[in-house]
């Protein structure tokens, strides 16, 4: 017996928080809502054609992801629009930044992959197989690039 998919709205209202937090570590709070909203505009797009058995927590965090790694993209494509750069350039300044910033500006530092499964392991609480799932890779290959993650966090961020 096949199971229903649920209204969308419904669907909304329980992965929203997931989704949102997902968003918030992956690319900041200032570009999270932009993302939040391409990612439920292109949900809502292919809502109808998604199979009734599909894992929908781990098919609306792959298009998250990918949201997010757009907005990488687009950011790196962005001139900064300011008269001396080295005024709003926080690595220009000698304060040491709180432990939650040196930590999150390392994870924001790690390679793509990586980043995306410490994120969704840590923020999404995941299991393996649904981080596999939204990345695009095997399980083992998303238990490996955690590994790697957080190995690299744990060398560049004290305990």
């Amino acid at each position: 017996m096949s199971r229903q998919l649920p209204p969308f709205q419904r669907f909304l209202d329980t992965h929203r928080d997931v989704v949102w937090r997902f968003l918030v570590s992956a690319v900041g709070p200032v570009e999270a809502d932009d993302c939040f909203q391409e990612t439920f505009i292109a949900a809502l797009r292919a809502y109808p054609r998604l199979r009734e058995d599909s894992n929908l927590r781990a098919w609306v965090l792959t298009i998250a992801h990918r949201k997010a790694l757009d907005a990488h993209r687009g950011r790196s494509r962005r001139a900064l629009p300011v008269a001396d750069p080295a005024a709003v350039d926080g690595r220009a300044q000698g304060a040491p930044h709180p432990r939650d910033e040196a930590l999150w500006e390392a994870v924001h530092e790690l390679p793509v992959r990586q980043r995306s499964a410490v994120v969704l392991r840590y923020i999404a609480d995941l299991p393996h197989r649904d981080i596999a799932a939204a990345i695009g890779c095997t399980e083992e290959a998303a238990r490996r690039s955690l590994h790697e993650g957080l190995t690299t966090l744990r060398k560049v961020v004290p305990a």
